[in-house]
């Protein structure tokens, strides 16, 4: 995945913050939901969540 991105900078050239594209920041968000979705179906591996229980458990 390549991001598009704009440094902002302060008044001695040093980068202090970064500027994505909307498409480009809800890619990266997406990512990091479906991380952390998997991260709490691992928590207990003795117990499988089906596709449609994963959903109901993150949208709580």
């Amino acid at each position: 995945m390549e991001f598009k991105r704009q440094y902002i900078v302060n008044e001695d050239s040093q980068r202090v913050a970064v500027q994505l594209d909307i498409d480009t920041f809800e890619k990266i968000e997406n990512v990091l939901e479906n991380y952390a979705l998997v991260q709490l179906i691992d928590v207990d591996d003795s117990e499988t969540l089906s596709i449609e229980e994963a959903k109901k458990y993150y949208a709580r």
